[in-house]
């Protein structure tokens, strides 16, 4: 059985977008084959710049360089169907298959981003998605989607049939994302010059974030009932309010905001708060609040969306627009010891039942769906 995977998504290790798609893709390339049937074959068509390699996966490169959009594009839709008539099944692993394809074939979905928020794609890219993920979830033998919550999406609006889609759940990097030694946590809050305790939010500043209503819960704290709050991470489309916000409620000495955050930072970050807090109103996963939990740091954040299927039973889910609610959480986690243990071992209880292994074995299963 020849498996064929459209990974033009998978980056180099040294480059900046290696992360997000390019993280499950890497993660099932390194997975599937040990788990697969023994007659299995995988190939995985890449970019031409990829040095990639991964054991019993053939890598097959693009003639060319398809980093651009416009060059991925004409790879994947004009020339990538002529070397699909090798494979057996044909898996696109992000969004886009092409338009002809004559095999039994599986396609992912991460998340309708560009239906609910259209505005943070650029046009080209929007419309793209639009008129091409519609298309492909329609032929596709199978769909995979990686969460509830996304399958619930594809249902509401592609309107697409509940049977045909399966839940793939992502995992996390084990080695990276676990409790570190506490002489390495202290030795992290010196370098950066980071009180004992804080609040910790990791993510892109953005609307769908839903920071406004988190400084807003955080402004109404009493003063001595409030840690430092840290807003880790890179600007992103619309994040004026923000900062507007900081400024209309006087927390610019409470409230710090120290910018993009390094891959090899990101569990020394987690490791070192107090609690974080993730209010967003839509995530394809919530991959931060896997990571949090994985660190053992305790959880606060919506119940909407994805974010129930990562957190719930082991932090604090709560309505995303309710300004008290999340003002009353905050205090809980300010006060509350007993709470913050028990958030710390029911979180790392609920991180370690997601793993990369669980997600390559539900995709291998919705192959055989496919195949059969």
């Amino acid at each position: 059985m020849h498996i064929g995977l459209n990974a033009h998504l998978l980056a180099n290790e040294d480059s900046y977008r290696a992360a997000g798609i390019h993280n499950v893709i890497h993660n099932l390339l390194a997975s599937m084959p040990a788990l697969a049937p023994t007659d299995w074959h995988f190939t995985a068509m890449v970019n031409g710049s990829s040095t990639a390699t991964y054991d019993n996966v053939t890598m097959q490169r693009a003639p060319f360089d398809t980093t651009s959009p416009l060059k991925r594009v004409i790879w994947e839709q004009a020339i990538q169907p002529f070397a699909l008539s090798q494979f057996d099944l044909y898996h696109a692993m992000a969004f886009v298959m092409p338009v002809s394809v004559r095999v039994p074939s599986v396609v992912t979905i991460y998340d309708l981003t560009f239906l609910r928020y259209p505005q943070r794609l650029s046009r080209a890219r929007r419309l793209y998605l639009q008129a091409f993920t519609a298309r492909s979830c329609r032929h596709a033998t199978r769909i995979t989607a990686i969460s509830h919550s996304t399958k619930a999406d594809l249902i509401e609006l592609l309107g697409l049939p509940d049977e045909k889609i399966d839940v793939t759940p992502l995992g996390y990097n084990r080695a990276m994302f676990r409790p570190l030694p506490q002489e390495d946590i202290a030795a992290f809050k010196a370098a950066k010059g980071l009180p004992d305790r804080f609040w910790l939010y990791l993510g892109t500043l953005e609307p769908r974030k839903n920071l406004v209503t988190l400084l807003e819960a955080y402004a109404q704290l009493p003063a001595d009932d409030r840690l430092p709050l840290v807003l880790a991470g890179g600007k992103g489309w619309d994040y004026e309010p923000i900062f507007q916000s900081i400024e209309q409620h006087h927390l610019s000495e409470m409230v710090s905001t120290p910018g993009f955050i390094p891959s090899e930072d990101m569990a020394l970050w987690y490791n070192s708060a107090d609690c974080f807090v993730y209010p967003s109103v839509f995530e394809g996963f919530g991959l931060p609040v896997l990571e949090a939990m994985a660190c053992g740091t305790p959880v606060i954040t919506s119940n909407v969306s994805s974010l129930p299927e990562v957190a719930e039973g082991a932090g604090l889910t709560l309505p995303p627009h309710e300004v008290d609610a999340w003002t009353a959480a905050l205090l809980k986690a300010y006060s509350d010891e007993k709470w913050r243990a028990q958030a710390r071992t029911a979180g790392l209880n609920k991180a370690a039942q997601f793993t990369w292994e669980n997600t390559a074995q539900r995709t291998i299963e919705s192959y055989q769906k496919a195949l059969a």
